[in-house]
This record gives structure tokens, C-alpha cells and sequence, in this order.
């Protein structure tokens, strides 16, 4: 299979629109090694001719053109297949409005984050005033076929994180995907947001790559910086550093590929001078960058 990361910053980008923490000034100012990043979506194909996209972030429209392979090939077709949501935050569906023009958006999403759009936020609701919205339910644990011989289970990842519409006790508020390509066996997880990898930590088994949750290297970075009250862990994300952090738990792990990915503005490893960068790379980790492929 194929993965292209069409973006790999968290909410806001990368420099953030309103911004001006040191990575976000070193990226305008190019004062540091640093590349300029849109928000988290990732497409991805067993046959390099039908694509599924893994959240529409509202970058969507910038992605596409800059990858060839999501260019119309006739009239309006589209090699786009559906969306696959991870949960139902603005920065993963705003650009599910953007597919408006399209004749129909296949959309696989639990229920719970189905009831947010169609809800809270009013995502779906709008979209379905433009062009149809076939939803396909994601059931946790569920084997589901993709056309191109591709398949996925997703699995619920547990989240405190405060829910900004809709019961934050629902099940199927932030899921993961296990996306396997059926001709080879190989395995892939997808999973740009998570609160701790212990409940997760099986569905990692037996993956060959693993595109993970990057947001905050510290837990307290964003109020070590006067931007925010809240930790990262209180924000929904695993932090990278630190006993018992992500870098920690997967470094380790027996996974070939194992990439960062939804890193927020003020995380350091996306300045590519700094000792946080390194000691990802010491650790066999990477980090995702807009347009970067990945063949599993």
C-alpha cells in the first residue's frame, strides 16, 4: 500500500496563522531548518489509482493539487473514494466542505462523531445541502473492504478530553485504523490522536508502519509558553518526552517505519537543528512532513 501525508502539522498549520512562538517566527523568518506544514490528512491506496482520505483537514483543497495521483482524470471523476474520520474536531472534517463540488462524499464515521457533525458542529448538515453524504457506520473491531484491495478495522482509542459537542462518555469519539493491504498482508495504523497508548498498545502488533500522534513534546509546553492553561495530556495527546512518554513506549517497538505525525506549532522537533529532533532520530523515529510517501 501506499500513504502520502498531505499534512502533518496539528490544528492552525505550521506557522500558525496567529502565532508567534519561536518555531512559528523561525518558519516565516527561515532563521532556523524548519519546513512550513498544513493540517494532519493522509491518503492512502493499495493500487496507486483509488485513494481514501484519513481526516479532511481544511488544507484539503491545497493537498490535492499538490499531489498528482488526487487529480481529476476526466470531466470532474476523481480518484478520491471516500473519507475515513478519525474523530469529529474541525481541523480533521472542515474540509469535508470543501468536497462539496463533488457528485457524492462517502464518509465512514462512528456514530458518535456522525451525531457531531450532523449536530454540534453542523459539518454534515451544511454538506448535505450541496451534494449527497453517503455514511457508512465505523463500528470499532469491525473488518470493512475498500475497493483497490484495501481494508481497515478501527479501534476506539479512550479520551477524557473535554468534548466540545455532543457526551464526552460516548464510545467512538476518537478512533484509530488498522488499514491492511489485502494482496500483501502488510499493516499500517493511523493514529494522529491519542491520550495514552496503553489501552491502544496491541492494536500495534503485528504493523509495519505506524503513523502516531506527535502533537506536544512537553506535556506542559504550551503553558510553559503563555499560549494556553491546559496540558497536552488535557488536550487529548500523548506527549513525545519523558518516562513513560510516546518516544518511550514506541521507539522500542519491533515496527519498521515509525513516524510523528500532528505535531502541533510549538513542538520542537519541527525545528531540525534541535536536540528534541535529534533524539527522535536516535530513536529510530521519524518526522512526517507534507508530501512525504511511504510505500508498506
Amino acid at each position: 500500500m501506499w500513504l502520502r501525508v498531505l499534512g502533518s502539522a496539528a490544528g492552525g498549520g505550521f506557522p500558525q496563522w496567529n502565532c508567534g512562538c519561536p518555531s512559528c517566527r523561525a518558519v516565516r523568518d527561515g532563521s532556523r531548518p524548519c519546513r512550513p506544514r498544513s493540517q494532519s490528512s493522509v491518503a492512502v491506496s493499495a493500487d496507486y489509482r483509488r485513494w481514501f482520505l484519513l481526516n479532511a483537514s481544511p488544507d484539503i483543497r491545497t493537498q490535492i493539487e499538490a499531489f498528482p495521483a488526487l487529480h481529476p482524470r476526466a470531466d470532474r471523476g476523481t480518484p478520491l473514494e471516500a473519507v475515513l474520520l478519525t474523530d469529529a474536531e474541525l481541523d480533521h472534517t472542515l474540509g469535508l466542505l470543501l468536497l462539496r463540488e463533488g457528485r457524492s462524499v462517502v464518509l465512514h464515521a462512528t456514530a458518535s462523531v456522525r451525531e457531531t457533525l450532523c449536530g454540534g458542529s453542523g459539518v454534515l448538515r451544511t454538506l448535505e445541502r450541496y451534494c449527497p453524504v453517503e455514511w457508512r457506520p465505523v463500528v470499532p473491531g469491525t473488518d470493512v473492504p475498500l475497493t483497490g484491495g484495501l481494508s481497515y478495522r478501527a479501534f476506539d482509542v479512550p479520551t477524557t478530553k473535554r468534548a466540545r459537542f455532543g457526551r464526552g462518555d460516548e464510545p467512538g469519539r476518537v478512533v484509530g485504523y488498522r488499514l491492511t493491504d489485502e494482496r500483501t498482508g502488510r499493516v499500517t495504523v493511523y493514529l494522529p490522536g491519542v491520550q495514552d497508548l496503553a489501552p491502544v498498545r496491541d492494536q500495534l502488533d503485528g504493523c509495519a508502519c505506524l503513523l502516531v500522534d506527535g502533537t506536544c513534546w512537553h506535556d506542559d509546553e504550551l503553558i510553559r509558553l503563555g499560549l494556553a492553561g491546559k496540558t497536552s495530556h488535557e488536550m487529548g495527546h500523548q506527549p513525545i518526552e519523558g518516562p513513560g512518554g510516546s518516544l518511550e513506549q514506541i521507539s522500542s517497538l519491533p515496527i519498521e517505519r515509525k513516524i510523528y505525525t500532528h505535531m502541533n506549532n510549538t513542538n520542537p522537533i519541527l525545528l531540525e537543528d534541535t536536540p528534541e529532533r535529534r533524539a527522535v532520530a536516535d530513536r529510530g523515529m521519524e518526522v512526517a512532513m507534507d508530501g512525504l510517501e511511504v510505500e508498506v
